[in-house]
């Protein structure tokens, strides 16, 4: 199959022995920050979660980390990072799959709902015929290629459904809502916004 879908580690795992572009997708949080971070000009560096040394290492590079400063991993909170920031961000799902993904050799992208179509037609660049593993940027990749039966449906899942209602509607859009970051929800939820492309280079996400 052309493009694939597949879910966490073992989803990396089972796509970079295959796949010539892995698109990490985290919508909530992590993939989002990413793309507005590098919509003002900065720049994102993954750290996988609760990695001290890995914390160590980003900072000696000159990063600033996430919840040291006004930035967090809420996407609300970096609307106004300044151009040229380097943020280091760590998360338990996100950032810590593009680390994973990093080793296997493939191109890694970030990719949200905010810069969907932006991303799928960069990954399909990049792939250039090979297959591409991807979470909901398949919808946005119809037309690239045979789609594995998970990819299918996610693909006829997003193209059915009120993507903001739903991510509103759904336990991690409630929750987030009720501890009062419903404004999080609402930019992750704004499909097609950004034209962003967040490409891993040398450990860090850069727009491409």
């Amino acid at each position: 199959m052309d493009i694939r879908l597949e879910w966490g580690p073992e989803g990396v795992a089972a796509l970079g022995a295959d796949c010539a572009v892995l698109v990490v997708v985290d919508v909530l949080s992590f993939c989002t920050t990413t793309d507005l971070v590098l919509g003002n000009g900065g720049r994102v560096l993954p750290v996988r979660w609760r990695d001290h040394r890995g914390e160590e290492a980003a900072k000696a590079r000159g990063a600033i980390l996430a919840g040291e400063s006004e930035w967090t991993l809420r996407p609300s909170s970096v609307t106004q990072i300044p151009s040229g920031t380097l943020l280091a961000l760590p998360s338990p799902n996100g950032a810590t799959l593009c680390d994973a993904a990093a080793t296997t050799g493939a191109e890694v992208l970030a990719g949200c709902l905010r810069n969907a179509s932006a991303v799928a037609a960069r990954a399909a660049e990049l792939a250039d015929g090979r297959p591409i593993g991807a979470g909901a940027i398949v919808a946005a990749l119809d037309g690239y290629g045979r789609l594995s039966a998970e990819a299918r449906l996610a693909a006829i899942a997003a193209k059915a459904i009120d993507i903001a209602e739903a991510l509103t509607e759904c336990s991690s859009g409630r929750e987030l809502a009720a501890a009062g970051h419903a404004n999080d929800v609402a930019l992750a939820a704004e499909l097609d916004t950004s034209g962003t492309v967040p490409v891993l280079r040398n450990g860090i996400l850069e727009d491409s």
